[in-house]
């Protein structure tokens, strides 16, 4: 990324020649019209280039020649294709791929550039609802928030931006958009203006994240800005604003300096939240609003990790738990344990004395030995 004053040189576009790169920046303007978000173009325009590259490579130029068959084909492309260290692309990310396309032959379709929706019957892979990878516990969470120094100025900010990830569950990309004047400390709350989608929404900050950016604006930010990030609530060492990339950098830093060896940056901040929250007797559809799912069921996965109160139920209520509990509670005096070493004792010298007496007067008795059969069967 050049820094500020900096030309940027720029490069040709090697698919430039392509008809259906006009077609895809008309698409691209259409969306802006209609009120997409830059960060939706931005992927969706990565997406489809990298069907357009594949459409040139068998010299297919124009929309009109792309049919259904063509396009199954470059789904079959995507389910073959493998990455550099081998491994094939997740339907996750298979299905992210041709979504757009769909969109895209949708618009053309009813733009009139072609007669017919060659997208429109093509069936989309399921992409399966994985669970997170991992979630921290709230040890580990709080040795990564603990690893940035905040005695300096880049210790500080750092310190505040895990803080307002790990209390507010923002992505990533929210977090680079916030301005200054999106917290507000006396209510304790951060409005997120340029969420997913669109969406915008007000979050909570609890008292120790508003403390922790309370003390970064106060102390480190205007030792950091410059005139051209006035706005940025987070910046750079070189006082740019903060970006997506740069954001899960930090992350990553902070958890190898942790020692917390987990698969993620900052959606790892952002399951944890939720996850402890739920932990915490959260109700699920304040999660929802919190992480600005528009739908329940992105949020009811975490309901699958917040494991922690499912162990306690586990041991409250299973049999083996309960078997265990009442063996205890009976103790000595439970009529399923046997007699004692010495109740066994005395009913065998009793015996040896019954049988003393029965052979001194000629009589055997064997009730004696009845007794202390009796005993030692019930031992």
């Amino acid at each position: 990324m050049p820094r500020k004053g900096q030309r940027q040189k720029l490069t040709p576009d090697e698919l430039a020649h392509n008809a259906l790169v006009r077609y895809m920046e008309e698409h691209f303007e259409w969306m802006l019209v209609r009120g997409y978000s830059q960060h939706t173009i931005t992927a969706r325009r990565q997406h489809i280039r990298r069907f357009i590259r594949w459409a040139d490579e068998r010299g297919l130029d124009d929309p009109r020649e792309i049919t259904k068959p063509i396009l199954e084909r470059y789904q079959r492309f995507l389910f073959y294709w493998r990455k550099e260290d081998g491994s094939p692309l997740t339907l996750t990310m298979q299905y992210q791929y041709l979504t757009p396309l769909k969109v895209w032959f949708r618009w053309m379709s009813r733009a009139n550039y072609i007669l017919a929706n060659p997208a429109a019957d093509l069936v989309l892979p399921r992409p399966p609802k994985n669970l997170p990878r991992s979630v921290p516990s709230v040890q580990e969470v709080e040795a990564i928030l603990s690893a940035a120094d905040p005695s300096t100025v880049w210790g500080l900010r750092d310190r505040a931006l895990l803080e307002t990830l790990y209390a507010s569950g923002i992505r990533r990309m929210e977090v680079a958009g916030l301005g200054v004047y999106d917290v507000d400390l006396t209510r304790e709350v951060l409005w997120v203006r340029q969420g997913k989608g669109g969406r915008q929404r007000v979050v909570p900050l609890g008292e120790r994240a508003t403390a922790w950016l309370d003390k970064y604006l106060s102390q480190a930010r205007a030792q950091l800005i410059t005139t051209d990030t006035a706005e940025s609530l987070f910046v750079t060492d070189h006082g740019e604003p903060v970006i997506p990339a740069y954001v899960a950098d930090k992350v990553k830093h902070y958890m190898r300096a942790a020692e917390v060896h987990k698969v993620g940056s900052t959606h790892l901040l952002r399951h944890a939240c939720a996850t402890h929250m739920l932990e915490g007797g959260a109700d699920i559809r304040f999660i929802q609003a919190m992480l600005g799912h528009a739908n329940l069921e992105t949020t009811q996965i975490y309901t699958q990790v917040a494991i922690d109160k499912l162990i306690e139920v586990h041991r409250a209520t299973h049999p083996s738990r309960l078997q265990r509990q009442r063996t205890a509670a009976q103790g000595a005096q439970s009529p399923l344990q046997g007699p004692s070493l010495d109740e066994v004792r005395e009913a065998l010298l009793s015996a040896m004395d019954n049988d003393s007496e029965a052979v001194e007067d000629g009589d055997v008795d064997d009730a004696g030995d009845s007794v202390a059969a009796d005993a030692l069967r019930r031992r």
